[in-house]
């Protein structure tokens, strides 16, 4: 089983710990263990949710210069599934997306990351979503990163937090009735890059 002490002490920088500097530590997301959920209120009756799966991207963690980490994702339109499946078509149709669902992709890609504790860090970025690029902040937390138990291959665990108004990405349709801000996290299993 190969060793996962580089990553450990990246990691460790990157969330704030001071430990003995090692190379930059490149992941590839796992797009089967890597999903988007988000969540709006519903006329205010209900709370509706949506998954999007199969999100890929690169994941560098530098424990000599955490500011210096990155994060790159790709996240297909379509693995989008709602609660119903007349909703998923009518979210690609033209009251929204106005394309087709499998061309569809968003994008987010970091500009800053600050250390904030042991396990946490916000990540501010670009996200790039129905052709509108608005920056966001990603409050992250670390599950873990160790040997993957199937696998034996490093691997990193992380949760994020964010929200955002769909208005401001030309998907506003029906706000205030429909929710204008929607909430998102986003769980992410990533592999390192052989």
């Amino acid at each position: 089983m190969k060793t996962v002490l580089a990553p450990v002490a990246a990691l460790a920088a990157l969330l704030g710990a001071t430990s003995a500097m090692a190379a930059p530590v490149t992941y590839q997301f796992d797009p089967d263990h890597s999903q988007v959920v988000f969540e709006y209120t519903h006329m205010g009756f209900s709370t509706s949710t949506g998954i999007i799966n199969g999100l890929t991207g690169t994941l560098v963690l530098d424990a000599e210069n955490p500011a210096a980490s990155t994060v790159e994702a790709t996240i297909p339109m379509a693995g989008l599934r709602t609660v119903a499946e007349a909703l998923d078509g009518h979210l690609f149709g033209p009251d929204f997306f106005n394309t087709d669902k499998a061309a569809a992709v968003a994008t987010f890609k970091s500009t800053k990351v600050e250390p904030n504790g042991d396990k946490e860090a916000k990540v501010t970025g670009d996200l790039t979503l129905n052709g509108v690029t608005k920056e966001v902040v990603l409050d992250v937390d670390l599950n873990q990163i160790a040997a993957h138990p199937m696998t034996g291959k490093e691997a990193a665990g992380f949760d994020a937090e964010t929200e955002i108004k769909r208005s401001e990405f030309n998907l506003g349709q029906f706000a205030p009735a429909v929710e204008d801000e929607v909430e998102i996290s986003i769980s992410i299993e990533a592999v390192k890059a052989e």
